[in-house]
């Protein structure tokens, strides 16, 4: 593993713990500079790929979910790590869908379900821009919605 500190190749494990997700943390310890570092590693699992509106096809990206559900939760009480969770719970369910193709409006829906759970004035935001809700209206009949 490359030392992000040094740049050099050799370092020892000091320690291994595995996380719920099924992904593996290793604390490590570079031989060249003895700084300490950290690793994440988690299987790479087939995605299918996500069909959007107007036709075209895109690959699955983590980071992408990852930044928006972040800016939902923006200022909320919300951890990065229910945001990881959440995240993970909707790649895996993509994945044991099994298929190769997925529409977008399904990961949005996962999305806007999860985030129902998770915060709702996430939620309200995610919807805002997600089920398209153009004036106060509608933004008001989705948390009452939400409130009933």
């Amino acid at each position: 593993m490359r030392c992000p500190y040094c740049g050099k190749d050799e370092s020892k494990v000091i320690d291994t713990t595995h996380d719920a997700r099924g992904g593996v943390r290793r604390r490590r310890r570079c031989q060249n500079c003895d700084q300490r570092f950290n690793t994440y590693e988690r299987a790479l699992l087939a995605t299918p790929l996500l069909v959007k509106q107007d036709g075209t096809r895109e690959e699955f990206d983590r980071e992408k979910l990852f930044r928006g559900i972040r800016i939902a939760c923006a200022k909320r009480p919300v951890s990065a790590a229910e945001i990881d969770r959440l995240v993970g719970e909707i790649e895996a369910t993509l994945q044991s869908m099994g298929k190769a193709e997925v529409s977008a409006r399904v990961v949005g829906d996962i999305v806007i379900n999860g985030l129902k759970e998770l915060d709702p004035i996430a939620y309200i935001r995610y919807a805002i821009v997600y089920l398209r809700l153009n004036d106060l209206k509608q933004v008001r009949d989705e948390i009452n919605r939400l409130l009933e």
